[in-house]
């Protein structure tokens, strides 16, 4: 076999580095159309939950009735300029929850509302376990649990204009509410 001259290994050198260049950005195209596509797909996913009229969002002095919400429980509207902390609440510490809570809303948060008033006591506490339980999976990041004793089933899960009302416990539907309406707000970036 007769050895190969200068110039045929200066072009197979070429030719490699040239294949080289085109796999590379190849690679590096198709990773920024994936990157660009997952965006995009986050940007346009559909939301979950009834969709409800937004009201107006001004914030109002801490303790103030926040007044008369489009819905019960409230997805938008006046509130405080402070926000509830995360977690879950056994017991309605508040004098107008709503007001922190509608806050909780604007960034990005989903509130699970329950009322063991209408389901006995057993049921109280797997309805309480059970939403602990799907908290913890979820992370418990933007998340608050807060008795509602006015809702007319026992769950109401709800983001910025959304809500979902649940006559029994269903976590992996509370778990598609979540991801599919976290952050959909005015204030996402928010803590």
């Amino acid at each position: 076999m007769k050895p190969k001259s200068k110039r045929q290994q200066v072009r197979e050198h070429n030719r490699k580095q040239n294949l080289m260049g085109v796999l590379f950005w190849s690679v590096a195209g198709l990773a920024l159309v994936i990157v660009i596509g997952v965006i995009v797909w986050k940007s346009f996913k559909p939301a979950i939950g009834q969709a409800l009229p937004l009201m107006t969002t001004t914030h109002i002095p801490v303790d103030t009735d926040p007044g008369q919400y489009n819905s019960d429980p409230p997805t938008s509207g006046p509130h405080y300029p402070e926000e509830a902390n995360a977690g879950f609440y056994d017991d309605n510490i508040y004098k107008f929850p709503a007001g922190y809570l509608v806050h909780n809303l604007e960034h990005g948060y989903i509130i699970l509302w329950y009322n063991c008033g209408l389901v006995d006591e057993s049921g109280c506490t797997d309805l309480k376990a059970q939403i602990k339980t799907t908290m913890d999976e979820l992370g418990n990041v933007k998340l608050v649990a807060y008795p509602w004793t006015s809702l007319d089933v026992p769950l109401v899960v709800t983001s910025w204009g959304r809500m979902q009302k649940f006559e029994k416990f269903n976590a992996e539907q509370v778990k598609a509410f979540y991801r599919a309406n976290l952050n959909r707000a005015p204030e996402p970036d928010a803590k």
